[in-house]
């Protein structure tokens, strides 16, 4: 691992540290705003290749992600559900003022990119809200990142038959590696929580979730991957040397987010 990924790395790891530490919920909702905007910005300048993206509305949107936690729980569903259409009221009330300067194009892509990076962020905060919150987030990070490590050594290791030309270095053999390593690390990290932490998790029931998440989370990175090859990029930025950008990072774990709260609050 050269220098440059090695520390970028490492300050991924002290952000995730951080995250996991904090109790002040306010002050997570604002860190995560902060990741959103940093990958709304990524994922805009992205599309502005094929499009004019409405931007404003983009970097606002992500004010979600930091208010999430100050909305009182018997007023949350709705406050999500009326979001979504306001958004898209506002988008399409941007295509009539600027007297369709602002194509239905622009507005789709836009709606799009709210829709994948802060909607989906929110659910990271809204597991954080619930029993044992920070202990599942552990889970979402073993299913993407433990994913994204066991599929990268068995596949350039064993990796002979090509999963996508979306992203023609990812194998049949590093996707189901991935998936194996991912239940592996998730049992192991169950078997600590149950044993010296009192919990009283299914083994099973861990061992089938982690395997979905790991597939779910391989979707999301796929689907990432979409995006760059459609315009044409190799990665969203250099923010993170060695990584790429924050949506390079974060592709899997926006997939996975709120599928895990789906599961976890069921």
């Amino acid at each position: 691992m050269d220098s440059k990924r090695l520390i970028s790395s490492v300050i991924v790891g002290l952000v995730v540290i951080v995250l996991i530490l904090i109790q002040n919920v306010y002050l997570i909702g604002i860190l995560l705003a902060l990741i959103a905007i940093i990958a709304m910005d990524e994922y805009l300048k992205a599309i502005s290749k094929v499009c004019k993206p409405i931007k404003w509305i983009g970097y606002i949107s992500c004010a979600i992600v930091a208010i999430i936690n100050i909305i009182p729980q018997e007023y949350l569903l709705k406050f999500v559900l009326f979001i979504i259409p306001f958004i898209l009221l506002i988008l399409f009330a941007q295509v009539i003022v600027t007297n369709m300067k602002t194509t239905f194009k622009d507005m789709a892509y836009t709606f799009f990119g709210i829709g994948y990076i802060p909607f989906f962020i929110m659910f990271l905060s809204l597991i954080n809200g619930i029993d044992n919150g920070k202990i599942l987030i552990g889970y979402i990070l073993v299913a993407s990142w433990g994913t994204d490590v066991f599929a990268y050594l068995i596949g350039s290791k064993f990796g002979k038959h090509k999963f996508s030309k979306v992203s023609p270095k990812k194998s049949i053999e590093g996707c189901i590696g991935g998936a194996l390593g991912t239940v592996s690390i998730a049992l192991i990290y169950t078997f600590i929580l149950n044993t010296y932490f009192s919990y009283d998790y299914s083994y099973i029931y861990i061992g089938v979730l982690s395997a979905v998440l790991s597939l779910i989370g391989q979707l999301g990175d796929f689907s990432a991957s979409s995006i760059k090859r459609y315009v044409d990029i190799k990665d969203y930025s250099n923010l993170l040397p060695g990584h790429g950008g924050m949506m390079d990072r974060i592709d899997s774990v926006l997939f996975i987010a709120p599928f895990a709260y789906m599961f976890f609050t069921f």
